[in-house]
């Protein structure tokens, strides 16, 4: 559903288009928010945008106050967390609290999940950009599956749950067209078969596991946007499969160079 690469994709592309051009990163201080920083970099500085300064936040900071007013001085129209779970809420709770948020600061979340949104709500979340790859009101399949998980959990799916159910039932398409769970013959078999479920539609899986599908630019809405429970996010741009994931001649899988 997502790796640091895909996700680096779309939100630098999203906001320079809307004038974003320089940056301050707060970044997870781990190999996640590491190469997340990295490969956003890439593609703001590719799109014309300008790195203006950024600090390592170790996981599970409860007090991001210094961070945000180093993000504040540095006068940069985007800042950027490369963060993840309760450390992306308490920052954007904070930057909130402290004003750093504001119509002349966008605030970019490589990662986050509906959960997320729901948990901070819309009045501290509204106008942040993110991506994924699921939203349960992104289309008539996406919408049908969703009715059946919330009608068993209360809730619609996150990008993770979507994610899990996409994978196992075709693992098990897999299993059943081959009649066995040989490890190699099910994969192979996997990769040969088109992934079809509720919201993914013949898509293929690569020699090297991946799986292309389209890139969502999300951004949350204002409370007076929504229109019900979990009717947070507007999709603001879409990255196509072929573009959001990283290509074939950048992978360092072996398995690529016998295929």
């Amino acid at each position: 559903m997502y790796d640091t690469y895909a996700l680096a994709a779309a939100p630098p592309e999203g906001v320079l288009k809307r004038g974003g051009d320089t940056w301050f990163f707060i970044t997870a201080d781990y190999a996640f928010g590491k190469s997340m920083e990295a490969e956003a970099t890439k593609r703001i500085q590719a799109g014309g945008g300008k790195m203006v300064g950024g600090v390592r936040a170790p996981l599970d900071t409860p007090d991001f106050s210094s961070y945000l007013l180093q993000a504040q001085g540095s006068g940069a129209k985007v800042m950027a967390l490369a963060t993840a779970g309760s450390d992306t809420s308490n920052a954007i709770k904070q930057a909130q609290e402290y004003k750093v948020i504001g119509p002349n600061t966008q605030v970019v979340t490589f990662l986050m999940f509906i959960n997320d949104v729901n948990a901070m709500g819309l009045k501290d979340g509204q106008g942040l950009i993110s991506s994924t790859t699921y939203y349960h009101d992104l289309d008539d399949g996406s919408r049908k599956f969703a009715k059946r998980f919330w009608d068993k959990m209360g809730r619609p799916p996150s990008i993770v749950q979507a994610g899990v159910y996409s994978s196992v039932l075709h693992y098990l398409k897999a299993v059943a067209a081959t009649n066995t769970d040989d490890a190699d013959k099910v994969t192979a078999m996997m990769r040969e078969m088109p992934v079809e479920d509720g919201f993914t539609h013949g898509a293929r899986i690569r020699a090297d596991g991946r799986l292309l599908r389209d890139l969502y630019v999300t951004e949350v809405k204002k409370p007076e946007e929504s229109k019900g429970p979990w009717d947070y996010w507007k999709i603001v741009a879409t990255i196509p499969g072929d573009k959001a994931w990283r290509p074939v001649e950048e992978s360092e899988c072996p398995l690529l160079k016998t295929h």
